[in-house]
């Protein structure tokens, strides 16, 4: 496998938002097949990082939902969105600015109060687990529209899961992992048992 090649292929395989707001890096030191750290709202990139000396032992499907997969999390993480949360924190930001100007030191308080377990709260929400099992969704979805099925495209990522644990040589898969690929088995139609959808929300 030629880097450079593989690199431009997957760039191909890449949604459009995918292209416009990652960037794949060459790390061969990293001991992870693939890896990208949780992105802050001040990234304007969301690195990923590929050690191409074991990218290349997986087959060419399970790079493309690998790939995907990541894209699809990464994207999926949205700091800034209308939701009740986001407005708490806006309105805490606000409200510490007025009371700051006030020289309010209880309003101040709660203010910032309501700023911190709003932050808190869209923290949890973008490292949910739930989150996992959308971005394995979405990966599908794309996917789908890369001429591979439904099934296909879960029985892919399914099998790249346990490919990757094996390459870097994990004794066994993490526990998000393990609702993962059951959901995927699911999806795939290997196993009638899925993930709730209340599951994590």
């Amino acid at each position: 496998m030629e880097t450079n090649v593989e690199i431009r292929r997957l760039l191909d395989v890449m949604p459009a938002s995918g292209r416009m707001m990652t960037k794949i890096v060459i790390k061969p030191e990293q001991a992870k097949v693939i890896d990208a750290t949780f992105p802050l709202p001040w990234n304007r990139e969301r690195p990923i990082y590929i050690n191409f000396d074991l990218w290349r032992r997986l087959t060419k499907a399970q790079r493309d939902l690998l790939l995907l997969r990541t894209v699809s999390w990464l994207i999926g993480v949205k700091w800034f969105k209308p939701d009740i949360y986001q407005g708490m924190a806006i309105a805490g930001i606000l409200g510490t600015f007025v009371e700051s100007a006030q020289a309010d030191p209880v309003g101040i308080v709660v203010a910032g109060g309501l700023t911190t377990l709003a932050m808190v709260r869209i923290w949890r929400t973008n490292r949910s687990q739930q989150t996992e099992l959308d971005a394995d969704q979405a990966a599908i979805r794309v996917a789908q529209r890369r001429g591979y099925s439904e099934a296909e495209a879960a029985q892919h990522l399914l099998s790249a899961i346990e490919g990757v644990a094996k390459i870097e040589g994990r004794s066994g898969l993490e526990f998000i992992e393990l609702i993962r690929s059951q959901n995927l088995r699911a999806i795939a139609g290997l196993s009638s048992v899925s993930v709730p959808e209340s599951f994590d929300k």
